[in-house]
This record gives structure tokens, C-alpha cells and sequence, in this order.
């Protein structure tokens, strides 16, 4: 349970913060950036959906995603222990499934893509496509703990690894947003990109 007595605290003014298993370390260690990356998709996913207009269905699943962008913070800010004290929060294989189930899902009610779209509609499906790729920066900036970290559990505080599933998930939940917003836009709403636009096309040889 998380208690909340006071919002300021003071202990990061030297720059530093502390991960969930209470390890010091700098504000800009690849796990803070990482679960800080995460929080700010969620913020996004909370102001794509501020602007309304989305589909009843596409609302029903952003609010279980953003529960569980909590979760994939909590994760991400927990290192992998080898014989921790208590059970930590992780991301589970079902929580990547559902996402892939749910991308299926909205997938099949839409036409083949035969070029990349352009970011833009509606507030909310522009909304979503800013999510999307605050989404897949944070899944790379994860990647870099995973370099810096590993995978493995450790003995030691705050040096275990990370876990690869709540980067996994990240992966599925930008496919899942871009997903989105082409559902949202409806059938006829993807602005495709046209390579060179004006230009005169190459000569063929």
C-alpha cells in the first residue's frame, strides 16, 4: 500500500533518488529514465483521452493500460533480486498477451496498410500517436538499462538486472497505439506518406 504524507521531500536536491528496493542512485541512472519515459506515456494516453471522441472499446482498454503502466514503472524500478524479502510487482506473459490479443482484435476491422501513415486527425488520434512514440522511446531508453544492467538477479541492492518482459510489453503497447489510432481515425482516415512528395520520380533503369 502506498502512503502519501507529504509530496516534497528534499532527498533528491543532491541529484540522486532511490529505486524501489531503496538502492541510491543518480536521477539520470538508464532505470529512472526508463520508468520516468514510462510515466510521461502515460500522461500522454491521459491527454489523448481528455480530448474525447475516441471509441467506447479503445477507452475500455486505455484504462486497464494506464493501471498497468504503473505496474511497468514499478517493474522497471525494481531490480531483479536474488532472494528478495517479498514477492516485487511484475510484468507477467498475460499482460503481453492480452495486449496482442487486443491488437488482433482492432487489426482485423482494418484495411492492409501499403505505405506508412502520417501523425494527425482528430485531437485524441493525434493524441495517440504522440503516446506511441513517447511509448517506443521509452522502450528503447529501457533497452539501454537492459545494457547497462543485464538481466540477471544479483545479491547486491540495486544491482540486479532488469526484468525483459515490461520491456516486452512496452514493445507490444506501441504496436497496440499505433494500432489505435488507425482504429480511431476509422477506414478511411489513414493519411499515407508519400516518399519524396513533389519530387520527380527516379528514371527508371
Amino acid at each position: 500500500m502506498v502512503n502519501l504524507t507529504r509530496i516534497y521531500t528534499r532527498t533528491g536536491d543532491a541529484g540522486t533518488t532511490r529505486l524501489s528496493d531503496n538502492a541510491e542512485v543518480p536521477k539520470t541512472d538508464w532505470r529512472v529514465e526508463a520508468y520516468g519515459a514510462v510515466d510521461e506515456t502515460n500522461a500522454t494516453v491521459a491527454a489523448a483521452l481528455s480530448h474525447g471522441g475516441l471509441p467506447e472499446r479503445i477507452v475500455e482498454m486505455l484504462a486497464l493500460i494506464r493501471n498497468e503502466l504503473f505496474d511497468v514503472g514499478a517493474d522497471l524500478s525494481t531490480p531483479k533480486h536474488a532472494s528478495p524479502k517479498w514477492p516485487p510487482l511484475r510484468i507477467e506473459q498475460a499482460s503481453i498477451d492480452r495486449l496482442e490479443t487486443w491488437c488482433d482484435e482492432l487489426n482485423d476491422q482494418l484495411p492492409d496498410l501499403r505505405s506508412f501513415i502520417l501523425p494527425g486527425g482528430a485531437p485524441g488520434v493525434a493524441g495517440l500517436h504522440v503516446a506511441r512514440t513517447v511509448c517506443r522511446r521509452a522502450e528503447r531508453t529501457a533497452w539501454r538499462a537492459v545494457e547497462e544492467f543485464g538481466t540477471e538477479p544479483s545479491k547486491e541492492k540495486g544491482a540486479g538486472g532488469v526484468n525483459l518482459l515490461a520491456v516486452t510489453y512496452l514493445n507490444r503497447l506501441s504496436d497496440l497505439l499505433f494500432t489505435m489510432c488507425r482504429a480511431s481515425a476509422g477506414p478511411e482516415g489513414d493519411v499515407l506518406w508519400v516518399p519524396g512528395t513533389d519530387r520527380e520520380a527516379p528514371p527508371k533503369r
